[in-house]
């Protein structure tokens, strides 16, 4: 039967370590010994090209891990090649080379490479690597709340899918799990530095001790059967510990370039054409002064040169280029630009442009949320806000601009936060008010934040202030920022999923203007038009017997009836102010057509009874908690709006109609008649 490869895989790391501990018990013969020293110097310098290739860090993630298994293989060999030194004066014949051969049979030169070794590896490679490694996980964990916002922010505005979404946030936790054990497994390898020089010192002692008391050599004779296989030893074991010290700081130090270490190098040295001309040249100038010797700097320079003139010269020419296409700032072109008018425009004043600062700011990525907030809240796609700061507005001052015209305005002062409710006297600041509810409150010093809210207040920073107050404008303004081009767009999407819907609709009945009249009127009654199809089906009705527009709408407001009843209603029951039958009938009566809709022909006493009439109910409920509708005939909803409107209330306006289809429960809490009914 086959054995499954990647079962096998599964294995080999538990029993890798499982062996690596009997090594540290267990005596091992010589000609295995040569074996594992053969396979852990070719190890490191597997990892160590290995992390010469990656792209990213995070492409051998599973690098602390490996380093620490390798270095636990290292001192495994350390205990193993001491046991066998000091029991058979022999250690294998890679050890034998290395005290003989490649240090020449001196003990003190072979103790003076040792050292260098040592030193390189802890104090310059080592350190490095462990300082690099601490300040990266340090940086990746506290970037890591910024880039999981930006990663929402994208998803809200619907840049990615939410797939993307959760491939991002995997990498930014790998990421950042990364860099954390990274910060760890850096302290593996200087420890590692550390034992090499204290197991030398002592095997140094114990195989003299040995020589000496045990085998009764003389002390000549101890130092080369034992000093030297033990420097032999040390010389082994830091070669490989050298190797996984420079990949460690390879890992480490590598930057976000797309490429492996030796394709950016090249790529990026060979930018530089200039660069390379004066290095050569300064090499073969070397050469004039006397007593240098001239062949060494004669092969570097022209090396160099050599290199320079192979390589593509710098493109100077394709940014002159671009600069001469430009258009000038007098041609139609730039004029007709400057001209246009932005349907969404967001002034800042100089002092908040940090808000808009990514590294500092979260302003840009709060309004790409709120697009999406709107899409499926209100049933538009809001279009994009241009941000930009005017020297015009006072300091901490901002402005909502819709068409160009100031909408909203309001202040925002760097370093403070607006604290809202009471007892706010012991804290320094400026008094402000909440710009969308119009509450009274205070700004005052960010680093204050705590100490407010102990107070009780609601603390709301800057950007939720500005963000709260353009989502507050674009509803009431949802209408006016509805344009042709985006009633275009929404009726193709109608048209993909439900095309008989669309072709029955539009232009067969009604024009896409009429539609986007249709759908206006809707957004200003804070009427949400998510539901495109089911509104698209009643005009299609309405339009065959009259295309008239206050028609239109009731039709398309009845078909969404239990979702504007719902809208109301919140998980409540639905609080209701009905008209007296006589009031209403009289209103019925006074009902008069123009091009705008219909209106009450009523003077101007009798509208001032019903509206403070309304008023005085509406009010008491309000005191309670509760929001009011006003109920009415579908023939007279239109014009008794467009009277509260005209007279700055706003309860909503719903028709019988409407509330029959209702889930919610109905409670009437009022009755309005304003003595309009006994004057009639």
């Amino acid at each position: 039967m086959p054995v499954n490869s990647k079962k096998l895989s599964q294995f080999v790391v538990p029993i890798g370590v499982i062996s690596i501990i009997v090594m540290m018990v267990v005596p091992l013969p010589s000609l295995l010994l040569d074996v594992l020293i053969a396979l852990n110097i070719t190890g490191a310098l597997l990892i160590l090209l290995v992390s010469m290739f990656v792209q990213k860090p995070l492409e051998f993630s599973v690098f602390p891990g490996l380093l620490l298994v390798a270095t636990l293989f290292r001192l495994a060999l350390n205990i193993s090649a001491t046991r066998l030194v000091l029991t058979d004066g022999f250690a294998g014949k890679v050890i034998d080379a290395f005290g003989h051969f490649v240090v020449g049979g001196s003990l003190v030169v072979g103790l003076v490479i040792f050292l260098i070794l040592v030193i390189v590896q802890m104090v310059v490679v080592t350190k490095g690597a462990e300082r690099v490694a601490e300040v990266g996980a340090r940086f990746t964990l506290d970037a890591m709340p910024g880039k999981q916002m930006a990663i929402d922010a994208d998803l809200n505005a619907g840049l990615i899918d939410d797939v993307e979404a959760k491939r991002r946030r995997a990498e930014v936790a790998s990421e950042s799990d990364f860099y954390g054990a990274m910060d760890g497994a850096s302290k593996f390898v200087k420890g590692d530095a550390i034992a090499a020089v204290i197991i030398t010192a002592i095997n140094l002692l114990g195989g003299f001790a040995v020589g000496m008391m045990q085998k009764g050599l003389s002390p000549q004779e101890s130092i080369e059967t034992y000093s030297l296989l033990t420097v032999g030893d040390g010389l082994v074991s830091q070669i490989p510990a050298l190797l996984l010290s420079v990949a460690t700081g390879l890992i480490v130090t590598r930057s976000a370039d797309e490429g492996d270490l030796g394709s950016s190098v090249t790529t990026q040295l060979g930018r530089h054409k200039k660069a390379l001309q004066i290095g050569g040249g300064a090499a073969l100038a070397l050469t004039l002064i006397p007593g240098l010797p001239m062949l060494p700097f004669l092969i570097v320079g022209g090396g160099v040169l050599f290199a320079a003139t192979r390589l593509k010269d710098e493109p100077d020419a394709p940014v002159e280029e671009e600069v001469e296409d430009r258009p000038s700032p007098d041609s139609a072109e730039t004029l007709i630009g400057e001209m246009r008018v932005d349907p969404l425009e967001l002034a800042l004043a100089p002092d908040l442009v940090d808000l808009v600062d990514p590294t500092s700011g979260d302003l840009l990525d709060r309004v790409r949320a709120l697009r999406r907030k709107m899409a499926l809240e209100m049933g538009i796609v809001m279009p994009p806000v241009r941000t930009r700061d005017d020297l015009d507005l006072p300091l901490s001052g901002y402005a909502i601009r819709i068409s160009g015209v100031d909408t909203a305005a309001g202040h925002a002062p760097p370093g403070t936060v607006l604290a809202i409710g009471d007892g706010l006297q012991g804290l320094p600041g400026r008094a402000g008010t909440e710009p969308v509810f119009g509450l009274a409150g205070k700004w005052v010093p960010a680093e204050l934040h705590h100490q407010a809210e102990m107070t009780g207040a609601t603390v709301v920073d800057r950007a939720s202030v500005i963000i709260t107050h353009l989502a507050e404008v674009v509803r009431a303004n949802a209408s006016r920022l509805l344009g042709r081009e985006d009633v275009r767009a929404l009726v193709d999407m109608v048209k993909r999923g439900n095309p008989v819907v669309v072709e029955e609709l539009t232009p067969a009945l009604l024009s896409l203007g009429q539609v986007q009249k249709v759908l206006q009127s809707l957004l200003d009654e804070n009427v949400p038009i998510r539901d495109l199809v089911r509104i698209f089906e009643a005009l299609s009705l309405r339009a065959k017997a009259s295309t008239e527009h206050d028609g239109l709408v009731e039709s398309a407001r009845a078909a969404l009836g239990p979702a504007i009843a719902a809208q109301h209603a919140g998980r409540g029951p639905l609080a209701v102010i009905t008209l007296d039958p006589q009031l209403e009938h009289a209103l019925l009566e006074s009902l008069r057509p123009s091009e705008n809709g219909t209106f009450l022909a009523i003077d101007s006493n009798h509208a001032e009874l019903v509206i403070a009439d309304l008023s005085r109910i509406a009010t008491a409920a309000e005191e309670q908690g509760i929001r009011p509708v006003l109920a009415c005939s579908p023939q007279l909803r239109p014009a008794l709006h467009r009277l509260l409107q005209a007279g700055a209330r706003t309860e909503p306006v719903l028709s019988y109609t409407e509330l029959a289809g209702a889930t919610a429960q109905i409670e009437t809490i009022g009755v309005v008649s304003g003595a309009y009914a006994g004057a009639a």
